[in-house]
């Protein structure tokens, strides 16, 4: 019988995928001082009145056939498409990509669509569950939307404190903050989400947007949360793409931070990254890495030793490894350099060695060089 029923339900999935069955809705994003639309948030759904039309049957059924990638490069392109065609486009397009198929190449359809020229600016959707999972190839595709004059979003910012943490290194143009912040505000998560957000916003130029808005308190706690725009059943439920939007801002594309193609791109070593730290010896300095990640026992931890070693960095690997709980070790670490960071929620901490007699050592707490240096170590990271 359940032989029978994955038969049944691959059979199904694949005749959404070759029939191109996917039927976006979307939701309006709109400003909170105005109310006017802002953009559009792409909410993908399956063939109407089948098991397959809610995205958590149809994304379940993709995955446990296999064809995952396939179905989110579908949900994009469709999107596009009814916002090409639409009578009115939206100034901006929201597109969520699924983390667990961020390092598949883009479809041709993808890129021939983008690539053709888009009435609006694209804002391509990041959860924080895609920067533990793959965070090289987040880094890259971020790295190409800025290339073609687009945007990203950092979605459900406040789950998890790695979002927080991950902040500086994505400088999104848009942080979206999740709805149990509205829900809950007066919660010291809630609070300390907030602040970071409104710093980061401040430093960068990020627009927030609060999601789960549904009654005119909400609207309230959204902008005492800092957040610029909304999106919620107040404004408008997922719906056809000729009824999302009624009264578009044409100046909403000119509100986000200009692309910056580059930004997420490789650039350098670790080491090279770190320029500008101080110098430090070696005891010094780990000692000075020790005790922060003491004092920050929930901030993200990268850590990359070359399998030769950096004289007096290799054996402090496993103890400093074990002091943290959430750890990523890099895959395929610079020959000659040792790196830890440490980032947490508004502020770091690098330390990157460079092998010679005695070793090269930079030590920062700047927060731009500290996020600098984990672009650089994500980069050789899958």
């Amino acid at each position: 019988m359940t032989r029978a029923v994955e038969v049944a339900t691959g059979d199904r999935i694949g005749a959404v995928l070759a029939g191109r069955l996917v039927q976006p809705v979307f939701q309006p994003i709109v400003d909170l001082s105005t109310r006017a639309v802002v953009g559009l948030e792409a909410l993908a759904r399956g063939p109407a009145g089948t098991a397959l039309e809610f995205p958590d049957r149809l994304f379940a059924a993709a995955r446990d056939a296999g064809r995952l990638g396939e179905l989110d490069m579908l949900c994009a392109e469709r999107a596009l498409e009814l916002a090409v065609a639409a009578s009115v486009p939206p100034p901006l397009l929201f597109v969520n990509a699924e983390p667990a198929v961020l390092d598949q190449p883009l479809s041709p359809r993808l890129i021939e669509l983008v690539q053709a020229g888009l009435p609006f600016r694209e804002v391509l959707e990041f959860t924080e569950r895609a920067l533990p999972a793959v965070p090289g190839s987040l880094l890259r595709l971020a790295a190409l939307v800025q290339q073609w004059g687009n945007s990203i979003a950092l979605d459900d910012v406040g789950v998890d404190p790695m979002s927080l943490a991950f902040l500086p290194v994505l400088e999104p143009e848009v942080i979206k903050l999740d709805m149990s912040l509205v829900r809950a505000p007066d919660t010291s998560t809630a609070r300390t989400v907030a602040a970071v957000v409104r710093a980061e916003s401040h430093r960068t130029g990020a627009l927030v947007i609060a999601e789960g808005v549904e009654t005119e308190d909400d609207l309230l706690v959204a902008r005492e949360l800092g957040a610029h725009w909304g999106q919620g059943w107040l404004f408008g439920r997922p719906g056809p793409i000729e009824t999302a939007g009624r009264r578009f801002d044409p100046a909403a594309p000119s509100l986000l931070r200009a692309p910056r193609p580059g930004f997420h791109a490789a650039a350098g070593s670790p080491f090279e990254a770190a320029a500008g730290g101080r110098p430090l010896g070696t005891a010094e300095a780990l000692g000075g890495l020790r005790r922060v990640l003491a004092a920050e026992p929930t901030a993200v931890v990268l850590l990359s030793c070359p399998e030769d070693g950096v004289p007096g960095f290799t054996v402090a690997l496993p103890d400093l490894a074990g002091q943290a709980r959430s750890v990523i070790v890099i895959e395929d670490p610079v020959p000659g350099e040792f790196a830890a960071v440490v980032i947490g929620a508004g502020h770091g901490h690098a330390l990157c060695a460079r092998a010679s007699d005695p070793p090269q050592v930079r030590v920062t707490e700047d927060l731009p060089t500290v996020a600098a240096v984990t672009r650089a170590l994500l980069h050789r990271h899958t």
